[in-house]
Formats: C-alpha cells, structure tokens, sequence
C-alpha cells in the first residue's frame, strides 16, 4: 500500500484524494477482485471475461462484447462502455442480453459505479 506524507510527517495510507485521477489499480481492481472475478477468473465463463487481477484490464479495455455491438470499456465513453451499462442495468435497452451485474448479487452501490464510470471518462488508464 502506497503512503502519503503528511505535513506533520505523519505517514497515511494512499487514498484517492479529490481531484486526482482514478486508479485502475487502487480504485478498480479491489471492486473486481471482490465483486466481479469469483465468476469471472478464466474467461471461459459467460461473456467470455476474466476479471482477476492479472487479467481484468485486457480483458475490459478497447475489446469487443460478445453480448452487443459495444466495446466493453471504450476509453472515455462510459455511456458507450457495455461494463458501464451491464453495471447500471441499462444493457437491454442496448441491444444487450443477460442479467445485471453482479449476477445474484446486489448492484454495485452509487459511488462504486460512478468511481468506474470517472476511470473509464478519465481515458480507462492501466495505472
């Protein structure tokens, strides 16, 4: 975990701080890792994604949906983005097919989402 130091010399750990760019590492590999990959590890699953650490941001970046004609994650386009609309529940209305995501889970709350939605308008950075 990254640190910060503080005025004081204080040592805190590394958060997002207002303003500064969403983390594809910090901030959206944790939602994946604990809400996405338990049924998304090999890409073998439905959808055909990987979502483990290792493999999520090929797996998400500038690729082709298999459920509609929209890119996964198309770098700063989250309304275009299918992960954006799967995540939202707006895919039917796409021309997508297949239940909301997380499947048999409650949907990510606000301000996960919006935390994805800001990494993907912010240019879906590997960072």
């Amino acid at each position: 975990m990254l640190k910060r130091l503080l005025p004081l010399g204080l040592l805190v750990p590394s958060v997002a701080l207002a303003g500064e760019p969403v983390s594809f590492q910090r901030d959206i590999v944790p939602v994946l890792r604990t809400r996405c990959a338990t049924c998304h590890m090999t890409g073998r699953e439905a959808g055909n994604i990987a979502l483990h650490p290792g493999a999520a941001y090929a797996s998400l970046v500038n690729v082709s949906s298999v459920s509609s004609k929209h890119l996964r994650v198309k770098p700063g386009a989250p309304e275009d983005s299918y992960l954006m609309m799967k995540l939202d529940g707006t895919h039917l209305d796409a021309g997508g097919k297949g239940a909301r995501m997380p499947m048999g889970a409650p949907p990510l709350d606000e301000k996960t989402r919006e935390k994805i939605r800001n990494w993907i308008a912010e240019g879906a950075q590997d960072n």
